[in-house]
């Protein structure tokens, strides 16, 4: 019987609402997937303690936390020595997911960058991964990802990545990775397929942001780990490779940039 190829959900919301008394049968739907890792991502830190308890109760799940950018203006701005106190739990594996949006939330945009500062500190003294949301604020985020840079090396990830090229290359050139969600295998992403097809295979990982932005062809439902495949299927194509080829460079990918997860064992 032919395996089923391995990959990881790089960033999901698993202590939402829409998951709740249901995160077993979830995670055994992933498995089954081949979705055999996940990290659920904390977008304000008063939900810390719950995103971590959902990651110590499940051997699968891996966390991340920070100040979404929609909540900057909302919510306490943290620290970094906050942010690194976070970082020493064991399933903790990156900082964020933090950013910018002018979409709905311009008008907090220098909240929105202080915070984004702090984020970016605590992931150059932890080495963990800085997780970038970008909406609307391209020019921004471009030049202050990379005048942060010159202060010191930071590794990050782009998280569902649906902005322009000019952004993706910005990236990129720091040596950054994106991500692929269920948005670039929706029919007419193609130039956000375009995008990602010229982009390095070795600098993608891949997926759900569940609850939101479910693939096909589940699109317009609830998003789950599971779904990471049928992103994964399609993101394969865009690359010209098979689905097991492809899936096993994204698991060799996110190995590298979320180096804390690949390295952690289930203690006995």
């Amino acid at each position: 019987m032919t395996q089923t190829p391995q990959i990881t959900d790089s960033h999901c919301h698993l202590d939402f609402p829409d998951f709740e008394g249901q995160l077993d049968e979830v995670i055994a739907r992933a498995a089954r997937a081949g979705v055999t890792r996940m990290v659920t991502i904390c977008t304000k830190l008063k939900n810390e303690p719950a995103v971590r308890a959902i990651a110590e109760a499940h051997d699968p799940v891996f966390y991340a936390a920070g100040t979404h950018p929609m909540s900057a203006a909302s919510e306490p701005l943290t620290s970094t020595d906050e942010l690194i106190a976070m970082a020493q739990h064991p399933k903790f594996v990156g900082i964020g997911e933090t950013g910018l949006d002018y979409h709905y939330t311009a008008d907090s945009a220098e909240v929105q960058k202080t915070s984004l500062r702090i984020h970016i500190d605590a992931a150059r003294q932890t080495g963990l991964p800085l997780i970038i949301h970008a909406r609307d604020a391209d020019d921004d985020m471009a030049r202050i990802l990379a005048d942060e840079f010159k202060q010191g090396s930071y590794a990050c990830v782009m998280h569902c990545f649906s902005s322009s090229p000019a952004l993706a290359r910005a990236a990129l050139d720091l040596g950054f990775y994106l991500s692929m969600s269920g948005i670039t295998a929706f029919p007419k992403s193609t130039e956000l397929r375009e995008i990602f097809a010229n982009c390095p295979v070795d600098r993608v990982l891949v997926e759900t942001d569940a609850p939101y932005l479910a693939p096909p062809p589940h699109r317009g439902k609830r998003n789950e780990p599971a779904y990471t495949a049928h992103t994964a299927q399609k993101a394969a194509e865009t690359f010209g490779l098979g689905y097991a080829d492809f899936a096993a460079q994204t698991q060799a990918n996110f190995d590298r940039l979320f180096a804390k997860a690949a390295a952690y064992q289930v203690p006995a």
